[in-house]
């Protein structure tokens, strides 16, 4: 206020002529007691955050709990702004989870610990890498397509989509970084760009349909190969690589067992719609169709390359499909228990799984 009154009479005139008015000073009737001494045990905030709504009037880009203006355009260009279409449990906790562990792969991972390998195992390292960078880049694409379609009611929702954005991102680079700078360099794509996670998930125009099928089955099944991922590693950079790409995945993974969850407690006049989801993407995580699981039993460059990895080159390979078989069994068995976490089990009593599935989690039980 000081600056004002030490301006010209003339500014002043001018601006209240122009609409200069402070009462707006006033809509800060009430005060958020203690919200700064709050940080530090509630960073989110929670407490105060506006209570959600079940559907939301919103369209404008107004932030939840900002108070409305007047003469705002109506942007009708949310599609989703029903809370059940997106919403999941502990979307906050997640959120806060990814922003204290983003890493970078210039700092983080000791690319000095890589040496020369074998030509056959570079290669397989090569080909390995070039499918992670291109399914890392679609994991991020299909998500990214829906954040702006949904209210700002939701930005919790928005905010953990944006920090999957950036992990698959970095996941993208990580990969591509590992195929050029061992004297390798990338290899053959798979066969389709929008078959890598499913080929549906691709393309798919509802938000728990993309999640059902990217999340809790295709980003699974990877989540499985990036735990196990020092079984493939031949140096320190790699095994960082695996180890760091796992913490991420593992949450993008979580993200979709709890908005299943939600889903199948809050509407479940929906389930056999998920369940429908499921069908097609057990079909293409049993048979590898369009290259969605790089561990699936049909032939394929990725599956071979594993095998080259599992089993220390090419020469035995065969001991790589060994090992390979019992990470396909890992990979049901970590299926089912998502399954099991959202609600979704019952296909397994009933015996909708996919049998192929079914059988490989029993030879594994």
């Amino acid at each position: 206020m000081t600056i004002m009154q030490d301006r010209p009479p003339a500014a002043m005139e001018e601006a209240v002529q122009n609409g200069f008015n402070l009462s707006w000073l006033q809509q800060l009737k009430q005060q958020i007691p203690g919200a700064a001494e709050e940080l530090a045990n509630d960073p989110t905030l929670a407490e105060h955050t506006p209570e959600l709504m079940d559907e939301s009037p919103n369209q404008t880009q107004r932030t939840r709990g900002a108070l409305p203006r007047q003469g705002v355009p109506q942007y009708s260009a949310y599609t989703f702004r029903d809370k059940s279409e997106v919403w999941g449990y502990n979307l906050t906790k997640l959120y806060q989870e990814a922003v204290s562990r983003q890493w970078s792969s210039a700092t983080d991972i000791p690319w000095e610990t890589l040496r020369p390998l074998p030509d056959d195992v570079e290669a397989a390292q090569c080909q390995l890498a070039t499918f992670f960078a291109q399914v890392e880049f679609v994991a991020a694409d299909v998500p990214g397509r829906f954040i702006a379609q949904m209210s700002p009611d939701y930005h919790e929702v928005r905010m953990f989509l944006l920090t999957q954005v950036m992990d698959e991102s970095r996941h993208m680079e990580v990969f591509r970084k590992r195929a050029l700078a061992n004297g390798g360099g990338l290899m053959r794509m798979i066969d389709s760009v929008s078959d890598v996670t499913g080929g549906s998930t691709d393309n798919a125009r509802e938000f728990t349909e993309m999640s059902s099928r990217l999340h809790i089955v295709g980003e699974g099944n990877v989540l499985t190969l990036f735990r196990l991922g020092e079984l493939m590693a031949y140096n320190d950079a790699e095994k960082a690589i695996y180890r760091r790409a796992a913490q991420d995945e593992a949450r993008h993974v979580a993200f979709g067992v709890l908005h299943a969850r939600y889903m199948n407690e809050c509407t479940p006049e929906r389930r056999e719609e998920i369940h429908a989801y499921l069908d097609e993407a057990e079909d293409r995580q049993a048979t590898g169709n369009g290259g969605e699981n790089p561990a699936a039993r049909s032939a394929n460059l990725t599956a071979e390359s594993l095998a080259i990895l599992l089993g220390g080159g090419a020469k035995k390979a065969d001991e790589g499909q060994k090992i390979l078989a019992a990470i396909r069994q890992r990979q049901v068995k970590e299926y089912f228990q998502r399954l099991k976490s959202c609600g979704f089990d019952d296909r397994i009593e009933n015996g909708r799984v996919n049998p192929a599935l079914l059988e490989a989690y029993k030879a594994a039980a």
